[in-house]
């Protein structure tokens, strides 16, 4: 079934918003030496590279990657289960959790606890995209892109049935009737 895209943010607001988003962290990490970033899997990789390369702090990347069972497999419609997890130890290191979008809340509060968890010298989130209008739970963003209406959304990482995710772009996905 065909399905018709419309672009919401452009390359080009992406590329500006990213480098802000670097000038900020690089202020609040200045003379804290290493930063560990962690990408979120899928969604998050072309942000957290775009974003990588603009740092001058240093900074080395972790992956982790988590399902959200939501209604599907859980009674739980918040239920989310670690499938990867991080290599190397943070502890007592400064992480950044990089997001590619903050939904209900769910998986980014899940995240931050398990995280927490391992004692980190500081943990901060990082999100491109942030729809507060499906917000479930109260979780702290310290870096946010954009906040958007709630539409389906694919590109730059998003996707939709592992389509669409290298847009460079973000667009509103709508399926035909």
């Amino acid at each position: 079934m065909p399905e018709t895209l419309t672009t919401l943010i452009s390359e080009e607001l992406i590329a500006e918003r990213v480098a802000e988003l670097a000038a900020e962290i690089d202020r609040d990490y200045a003379d804290k030496g290493e930063l560990v970033l962690i990408g979120v899997l899928k969604g998050s990789f072309m942000f957290l590279a775009d974003l990588a390369r603009r740092l001058h702090t240093p900074h080395r990347v972790e992956f982790i990657s988590v399902s959200s069972y939501g209604d599907r497999v859980s009674e739980d419609p918040g239920a989310v289960r670690l499938i990867l997890d991080v290599r190397h130890d943070i502890g007592g290191r400064h992480v950044l959790v990089v997001e590619d979008i903050v939904d209900t809340g769910h998986t980014l509060s899940y995240l931050v606890r398990l995280l927490n968890a391992r004692l980190p010298a500081s943990l901060k989130t990082c999100t491109l995209l942030r729809k507060p209008d499906r917000s479930q739970v109260d979780v702290a963003i310290d870096y946010l892109g954009f906040d958007i209406p709630d539409v389906w959304v694919v590109g730059y990482g998003l996707d939709f049935a592992e389509r669409y995710r290298t847009l460079p772009r973000i667009c509103a996905l709508k399926q035909a009737e």
